[in-house]
């Protein structure tokens, strides 16, 4: 049921951006982390546990703990914060991050699905300029470009990890992705600020239902060193491809004449890999790192150039994020509360995918903190409430770009619940 109000609530959502980068491309990329290493600002790769889900290398699933139930669930309250050449403007958004779960099918077999977004369309922004002085009144004349934009897309999928071979575990994740793309240009003329009666202005408008599959697959192998210490590298592929969803450009002009054009697979998913590296002491200390590289540049996106509406990969570029997070728990079996609480820290740094205008778009930084907080109760004592906080700074290669700064609270939810324990009577 929670799985059906998500997909109808992804669909109805504002997707979570105010951003006019989100124009770009498939609009902002979601980092698609969980409630359990939001606050190490994504790192995942080379982690697995029992006791949690870790949707970004579905190997792990092998290794979900054999009596559990893993339900999780979390949102985002985000204020953003734009500045431009001495204007700023902030901006409020609360999103749904993700609803999964996963149980174990069998000894070395885990199996989880859910739903997260993959990315977010949505901008409203406008730039005026001045053309000169009209040659009979000498009003002054001037256009403003208005730029509207909604949508994005969502992912549904299933996954399974196996363990066939000693520590070897290997996984996938199948997933179904959908949404829309829907992205207007409006130009208006004015003279001495009142919109003329002549005015040529144009709306220009693009618009795609999209709908594809995507999967990933994913790869882990924990080393022993010692009695206490635990190495994991994680590797991950996903398979690039055309989507096979049609883009249609409307070309409206003031004298009521409209022309339309459409390109049949308008739009391309990215292939990815992903390599990570994680260490575990005693359960205690968990440190880990990951680099993700996504093949953008090789990607077709429909674009309006020179007047002609085309799919092309011009202004599109390789993307690649390196993050690195951990977490300290001083004992999770202790019976002081505050021992049992998990404390995380991480940060990232990720290259655009996109140019604007010429320029390389803008560079992602950010750091994050957070806590798990352990529910201890009567009817519970194995599931966390995650509180993260993030903080994060977009910078543009040029400075006549808009720079953006964000504050995000996180929270999520994972419940896991003793489902399958066998219960016996002497």
């Amino acid at each position: 049921m929670l799985l059906a109000i998500a997909t109808l609530y992804a669909s109805a959502q504002t997707n979570g951006s105010n951003s006019p980068y989100s124009r770009f491309g498939l609009g902002n990329l979601k980092d698609q982390s969980q409630g359990f290493n939001k606050s190490m600002s994504g790192v995942a790769l080379g982690f697995r546990d029992g006791n949690r889900l870790n949707m970004q290398n579905p190997a792990s699933y092998s290794s979900i703990d054999s009596l559990s139930f893993i339900f999780d669930v979390g949102l985002t309250l985000q204020n953003v914060n734009f500045k431009s050449q001495g204007n700023s403007i902030n901006a409020h958004n609360t999103t749904l991050d993700y609803i999964n779960a996963g149980f174990r099918l069998c000894p070395g077999l885990g199996l989880s699905f859910g739903f997260i977004p993959f990315s977010s369309i949505g901008y409203n922004f406008s730039e005026s300029k001045y053309l000169g002085e009209h040659f009979n009144s000498g009003s002054a004349i001037t256009y403003t470009n208005s730029y509207t934009g909604d949508g994005g897309l969502h992912e549904v999928y299933i996954g399974v990890g196996w363990n066939p071979i000693a520590d070897l575990s290997i996984g996938a994740n199948f997933g179904y992705v959908w949404g829309n793309y829907n992205q207007s240009i409006t130009q208006t003329f004015y003279e001495n600020g009142t919109v003329t009666n002549t005015s040529n202005g144009l709306r220009r408008q693009i618009e795609a239902d999209l709908s594809s599959y995507k999967i990933d697959f994913g790869l882990q192998y924990p080393i022993k060193i010692g009695n206490n210490n635990t190495l994991t590298p994680g590797i991950t592929y996903g398979i690039g491809h055309t989507i096979n969803s049609p883009a249609h450009y409307y070309n409206y002009v003031a004298n009521g004449d409209t022309t339309k054009h459409t390109i049949n697979q308008a739009f391309e998913l990215p292939t990815s890999f992903g390599a990570g590296m994680a260490w575990n002491y005693k359960n205690q200390w968990k440190v880990g790192m990951d680099v993700t590289h996504q093949r953008w540049g090789d990607c077709h996106f429909p674009q309006i150039i020179d007047d002609k509406f085309v799919s092309t990969t011009e202004n599109y570029k390789n993307r690649t994020k390196i993050v690195i997070g951990g977490e300290f728990q001083p004992d999770r079996y202790h019976n002081k509360y505050l021992r049992r609480v998990q404390y995380r820290i991480g940060a990232s740094f990720a290259t655009p995918y996109y140019k604007v205008n010429g320029h390389n778009g803008p560079r992602e930084y950010g750091i994050s903190a957070g806590i798990g907080l352990p529910v201890s109760n009567n009817i519970n004592n194995r599931s966390v409430i995650n509180i993260a906080f993030q903080w994060g700074k977009s910078v543009p290669g040029t400075s006549s770009l808009i720079t953006e700064n964000y504050l995000r609270l996180n929270v999520g939810i994972t419940f896991n619940e003793r489902w399958f324990m066998k219960w016996k009577i002497q």
